[in-house]
């Protein structure tokens, strides 16, 4: 199979498992399932000839313009999107950073209530965190704007409380700048994300320099210094990512049988049992 009948092929298939009632057509008596190729036509705003054109194979170079406006009137998803560029020979286009949290991702961090779970984004927004993250770190809940984003607080609010035990600031705020960095090359129309650089560049001299400068740099698991209003301590913070996902759970926990660990355990008993979801 050609490329240019795949994506003919492709056309057919999508405009013949459309139903007519979700574009608001009446569903009346038709002799093939689907949409007609002149309601395909008429949707996408394209020539009913040229739609012709596309599903018998005659059209071989339909352009990005065409394709997205065959996406949105197909109600494809981001997958089908990427396979509709390829067949067509194009690159598919960046959509916007993920920030939805995998069914299987939150089971996950519901049951880890021993330690303090923050589920965050590709570009460092948190998206779900449980109580003995609350304990920890102070309620998410409480948050608004910028504020919910972990770029943001190590930049410019003082009181965070967690910073790198074993290696300097510096370093680990590089890490996090070519993290968004990453982010914004991958995503670069998400509006969210370019807002968010935009911010930081003016409120950050830091995050201005270190944005300008272009390090490549790691985030990685570490040790971290936490201040605490029931005393200070020192825990161990991973970080997973989740393939196939823009998503980053940071899970903080202590040595066993340490002065850390009785500590955390005394901040953890101090908090319920839950998963607590984003609030935006």
């Amino acid at each position: 199979m050609t490329k240019v009948q795949s994506l003919a092929s492709l056309l057919r298939a999508w405009r013949m498992r459309m139903e007519p009632s979700v574009v608001g057509l009446a569903a009346d008596r038709r002799r093939a399932p689907g949409l007609r190729r002149e309601e395909l036509a008429a949707i996408a705003g394209v020539s009913i000839d040229y739609v012709v054109r596309l599903e018998q194979g005659r059209a071989t170079r339909p352009s990005s313009q065409v394709l997205d406006a065959l996406a949105e009137a197909l109600r494809l998803s981001a997958g089908e999107i990427a396979v509709l560029y390829r067949s067509a020979g194009l690159s598919a286009p960046p959509g916007p950073v993920d920030r939805q949290l995998p069914a299987s991702v939150d089971r996950l961090v519901s049951r880890l209530d021993a330690f303090a779970v923050g589920v965050y984004s590709a570009d460092w927004w948190l998206l779900r965190w449980n109580s003995c993250w609350v304990a920890l770190l102070g309620d998410p809940a409480g948050f608004g704007g910028h504020d919910r984003n972990l770029v943001w607080q190590v930049f410019t609010r003082e009181d965070w409380r967690a910073s790198p035990a074993d290696r300097p600031l510096r370093e680990f705020q590089e890490a996090l700048v070519a993290d968004l960095r990453i982010a914004a090359a991958e995503h670069p129309a998400d509006e969210q994300l370019l807002d968010l650089v935009t911010n930081l560049r003016a409120a950050s001299a830091a995050f201005d320099e270190q944005w300008a400068a272009g390090r490549a740099a790691v985030h990685c698991s570490e040790r971290k210094n936490i201040r605490h209003p029931s005393g200070d301590l020192v825990l161990d913070c991973d970080v997973l990512k989740i393939a196939g996902s823009d998503t980053n759970i940071l899970i903080y926990s202590a040595a066993p049988g340490s002065a850390d660990a009785e500590l955390f355990e005394r901040i953890a008993a101090a908090s319920g049992p839950g998963l607590r979801r984003r609030r935006r």
